[in-house]
C-alpha cells in the first residue's frame, strides 16, 4: 500500500507521462492471468510502448489538465493504460493484435491529439502502416520525383536532336 507521498509523487509521474504521450489507450485486462499480461508487456515494450496498471482515482487525478482528461470516465473497474511517447499506431496495432488471440482483453477506449478514440477508431488506426512504413513511402515518392525529372529533362536534347536530324533529311531530300 502506497504512502500519501508515494501516491503523490505516482500521480506527478503519471501526469507527465500523459502529457509527453501521443496516444493513450484504456484496456480493461479482467480474466488474463499474469503469464499473458506479462506477454501483453513484452509485446508492448519490443515496440516502445509503456504499459502501467495504476489504480482509477489515481489516474483520475492524474489526467488532470491534460488530453487524457478526456477518458476519465473509462478508469472504472481493472484499468491498464499503454502509451507511446512516438508512435500512435504501433500501440493500436499491438492491443488489437493481443486480443484477437485473447479475448479477455478488453480495449475501452483511447486518446490521441486531445480526440477521443472509441474502439472502432483504434481499430481503423491499427490497420495504417507503421511509422516506419509511411517515413519509406514518403521517402521513395520523393526519390521518385527528381528522377522522373532527370529523365524527362535528359530526353529534350535527345527529341531535339531528332528534331533537327528530321529537319536536314526533308531539305536534303529537297
Amino acid at each position: 500500500m502506497l504512502n500519501k507521498s508515494e501516491k503523490k509523487q505516482l500521480v506527478e509521474e503519471i501526469h507527465q507521462k500523459f502529457a509527453d504521450s501521443k496516444i493513450v489507450i484504456v484496456t480493461d485486462y479482467k480474466g488474463l492471468n499474469v503469464d499473458k499480461i506479462n506477454e501483453l508487456r513484452r509485446k508492448l515494450k519490443g515496440s516502445k510502448i509503456e504499459y502501467r496498471v495504476v489504480k482509477n482515482t489515481l489516474l483520475i487525478r492524474a489526467s488532470e489538465d491534460t488530453d487524457a482528461a478526456l477518458i476519465q470516465d473509462l478508469f472504472k473497474g481493472p484499468t491498464g493504460i499503454a502509451l507511446s511517447y512516438d508512435d500512435p499506431v504501433a500501440p493500436a496495432k499491438v492491443l488489437t493484435e493481443f486480443a484477437k488471440d485473447n479475448d479477455k482483453l478488453e480495449i475501452r477506449g483511447g486518446v490521441m491529439s486531445g480526440r477521443f478514440l472509441d474502439i472502432n477508431a483504434i481499430k481503423s488506426l491499427s490497420s495504417l502502416p507503421s511509422r516506419e512504413v509511411l517515413l519509406s513511402q514518403v521517402l521513395s515518392a520523393m526519390n521518385g520525383v527528381p528522377t522522373a525529372l532527370v529523365r524527362v529533362l535528359n530526353n529534350v536534347p535527345e527529341k531535339l536532336l531528332y528534331a533537327l536530324q528530321a529537319i536536314k533529311d526533308q531539305k536534303e531530300a529537297a
